[in-house]
């Protein structure tokens, strides 16, 4: 337990760990219904970032985790190879962006996946014969 918690407050791993805790925090205050899931839907257009118009917070909250998760698990490994100083340093900044950019990609692919999703449920609802008399 002390190694994993020695790498989530190491270098690079604490930028996405204090990044982890604003998510934590995020969602605690959406149970609370102190603010809602959709608070940051009008501020970032996800269209621009490749996202395709995925919500914000959810979208957010998978790119941190995955890159967090990859990160944690990458800095374990690496601690336990135990490189010299240097080059340790710079293995765990090319792991940094290494986890920053399978986690980009998976966040996209699955934000494609969802808006497909939805546009083949919007083409079977509007298709659907009205029921209603």
């Amino acid at each position: 337990m002390s190694v994993l918690l020695d790498a989530a407050c190491g270098f690079p791993t604490m930028l996405l760990t204090s990044a982890v805790a604003v998510l934590v925090g995020f969602w605690s205050l959406v149970l609370c219904r102190a603010v809602g899931r959709d608070a940051f839907d009008a501020d970032l257009d996800m269209e621009a970032l490749g996202f395709g118009g995925a919500p914000v917070a959810p979208a957010g909250t998978l790119f941190i985790g995955v890159a967090w998760v990859l990160d944690l698990l990458g800095m374990v490994l690496l601690g336990r190879v135990g490189l010299p100083g240097l080059w340790s340093l710079l293995f765990s900044v090319v792991l940094l962006a290494a986890a920053l950019a399978v986690s980009w990609r998976l966040t996209r692919w699955l934000a494609g996946r969802v808006r497909k999703r939805r546009r083949e449920d919007r083409t079977i609802s509007s298709q659907a014969p009205d029921l209603r008399r």
